[in-house]
């Protein structure tokens, strides 16, 4: 709750809330009581994270939709509306007053509908907002760290999950594959360690029974080394680049990036069959989807 202070994703609650106050109004109390704080105790929190009033902050979204669509050639009264005013002369006077020229002859002169902000916080067109990322991290992270640190994190979280299946649960065969839950989980696991064989020119792994508990340890080692993998071929390039794998008979090569979009392809599809399959038998896997993991990298 946000009455604790700003925790972890807080700044995503509070802006949830203000952007619902845009499309929906409301005074004050009642937006702060969306919140579960009062009034007071609203207005510092916004303050304190977006250096805006959640007022001020509203107003000017508001505006910069209203001057986002007088762009797109809209009347000046439906541009009014965007911004939330029912009377025009309002609405002209406070147009003036943030862009320095009337609603009418705002889109003749070209100009961006984005004010200048103290968060960067801006409207995004159609509905939405545009938030800048967060300065704290280092280095942004690109599409494909995401998907190898996610992946590895689901795998993670499936594993430990099956510690609650039911025990007749991890032979059970798996819809149209020839896997069970079970092969299925360990197969994950081996995935990563074969491939990281592979590029290091070790033999390959053997197949190991899937007791969760030893897959865990078997994870602990091979997931990380084979993020670290995909990681150091993003920075250094080399996704072209291919390696000899004489695990394979014949021996065969492949690129590093090729390796990598297999595993991440392959492991989404049986990550789901896997999560399918746990519900089933009554083990939910809660916050299982990206947008949950990528909440947890805010902690």
């Amino acid at each position: 709750m946000l009455g604790m202070g700003l925790r972890r994703d807080g700044l995503r609650a509070l802006l949830d809330i203000l952007v619902e106050s845009v499309e929906c109004g409301g005074r004050g109390e009642e937006v702060a009581a969306r919140a579960h704080v009062s009034r007071f105790h609203f207005d510092r929190l916004v303050a304190a994270a977006l250096r805006e009033t959640p007022a001020a902050f509203r107003r000017r979204i508001l505006l910069e939709r209203a001057a986002w669509a007088l762009r797109g050639g809209a009347p000046v009264l439906e541009a009014a509306h965007a911004g939330g005013y029912r009377s025009p002369e309002a609405f002209a006077r406070a147009f003036r007053r943030a862009f320095g020229v009337a609603p009418s002859a705002f889109a003749a002169g070209g100009r961006d509908f984005r004010l200048d902000s103290p968060n960067g916080i801006h409207f995004h067109p159609p509905g939405a907002l545009r938030i800048p990322g967060d300065g704290r991290r280092r280095k942004s992270m690109d599409l494909t760290d995401r998907l190898v640190a996610y992946d590895l994190w689901l795998t993670e979280k499936l594993v430990a999950a099956a510690e609650r299946a039911p025990a007749d649960a991890l032979a059970e065969p798996l819809p149209d594959s020839r896997e069970t839950l079970g092969t299925m989980l360990e197969r994950l696991v081996w995935t990563k360690e074969m491939w990281l064989a592979a590029v290091e020119g070790r033999p390959a792994p053997d197949r190991s029974p899937d007791d969760p508990a030893a897959l865990q340890q078997r994870l602990a080692a091979a997931g990380p080394a084979f993020v670290e993998l995909v990681r150091a071929t993003a920075a250094r390039e080399t996704w072209d680049v291919a390696f000899v794998d004489a695990t394979c008979d014949p021996p065969e090569s492949f690129t590093y990036g090729g390796m990598a979009a297999h595993v991440l392809t392959w492991s989404a599809h049986r990550r789901a069959l896997v999560l399918a399959a746990l519900e089933r038998h009554g083990v939910v896997v809660a916050d299982a989807d990206p947008l949950a993991w990528e909440r947890t990298l805010h902690n």
